[in-house]
């Protein structure tokens, strides 16, 4: 599709930028994300529409990197910028889930081990107690292999968010994960103790004793996410000020 021939869906408030370029910036500085994965968010004045940086490692998003893209993931105004390639995992989760307004795909280290293995990725933390149903996992094989195992399609993407279905985080085989919430804070929050938890539950492990999971009716939602919000915000953005 043409890029002029992409309306976009106009202004969006300076501060959710600001969060959205935050967002990066925190998960780089807890080794969640990499030069490659990126987190993005629904346009608030269009469910059809997200935004996203253009291709930059984490760690150096500017609010000058973010683009709007349609739900097919063409871009509004690429303006000479390069994309993601891996951008159809963003449009395709917003597509699919209209509870979701924020999507993190990260690289997630620990991670890994899990999403090769039979040993599935569980909750063992009350703060990462969204993972208490356990999390399902993507093979690239079963819609077809462009890049190796990068989601470069919409076709894939798609395949991947009906794996995804309507439980917050999925695994992609030897690859990362796919994190999803209803706003930036909560996003960041479960990709970090996605990642945290896989850590924990990966030392539990080499106990070799039973392990006592969290359960369904255990989980819960931070009461005070904000506060958490707040510290991770401000270590990631004051050497911007």
């Amino acid at each position: 599709m043409p890029e002029a021939s992409i309306a976009s869906a106009g202004p969006v408030d300076p501060a959710l930028i600001e969060d959205l370029v935050a967002a990066s910036r925190i998960l780089a500085q807890h080794g969640v994300l990499d030069a490659w994965g990126h987190v993005s968010m629904r346009h608030p004045n269009n469910p059809e529409r997200y935004l996203l940086s253009c291709a930059r490692a984490a760690g150096l998003v500017t609010a000058d990197d973010i683009m709007e893209f349609d739900i097919d993931s063409n871009p509004v105004d690429q303006r000479g910028r390069r994309m993601f390639l891996e951008r159809y995992i963003h449009g395709e989760a917003f597509r699919a889930r209209p509870d979701v307004n924020a999507v993190v795909h990260s690289h997630s280290p620990t991670v890994i081990p899990f999403t090769v293995t039979d040993e599935p990725l569980r909750a063992v933390s009350h703060i990462a107690s969204f993972l208490a149903n356990g999390c399902p996992c993507f093979e690239i094989r079963d819609v077809g292999l462009t890049q190796g195992l990068l989601v470069t399609t919409k076709e894939q993407g798609a395949a991947l968010a009906k794996v995804l279905g309507n439980n917050p985080v999925a695994l992609l085989r030897g690859h990362g994960n796919l994190v999803v919430a209803g706003d930036i804070p909560r996003a960041v929050h479960r990709a970090l103790y996605t990642e945290m938890n896989a850590q924990q539950l990966a030392t539990a492990l080499s106990f070799r004793k039973p392990i006592k999971y969290v359960q369904p009716d255990e989980m819960q939602d931070p009461k005070r996410l904000i506060d958490a919000w707040e510290i991770w915000k401000h270590e990631a953005m004051k050497d911007m000020k």
